[in-house]
């Protein structure tokens, strides 16, 4: 079998592969550091200027629609958690649920192969 027919019937170099592997891993880092940084304003706008999150949603709302999915789409924890903050729920509920939804979001985005090393 030549190389030609290898790379054809899937049997790629390993140096391929371990460069998908290195951007795969920095776009999880990439991706996990944007959520983070996210939230810690989210975390600090409810402390500091929770003003600054109505502005933020009114923002998104004033989008055209859009604009509005892909925003939408691109951050949906946050902007989930957006709209919980935005509604007239109890604050305790609305501390618990935002709260839940950065802990899964941050949980589900984390670098799995920071851990190995």
């Amino acid at each position: 079998m030549t190389t030609s027919e290898g790379l054809a019937q899937g049997g790629g170099s390993s140096r391929t592969t371990k460069e998908r592997q290195r951007m795969n891993e920095l776009i999880s880092v990439i991706a996990f550091g944007l959520f983070a940084i996210l939230w810690v304003a989210f975390g600090s706008a409810i402390v500091a200027s929770q003003g600054s999150l109505d502005d933020a949603w009114r923002w998104i709302r004033e989008l055209p629609l859009a604009g509005q999915i892909v925003v939408g789409l691109l951050t949906l924890p946050v902007t989930i958690g957006l709209w919980v903050w935005e509604t007239s729920w109890p604050l305790i509920l609305r501390l618990v649920l935002v709260a839940g939804i950065g802990a899964w979001n941050l949980y589900a985005f984390f670098p799995r192969f920071l851990l190995g090393r």
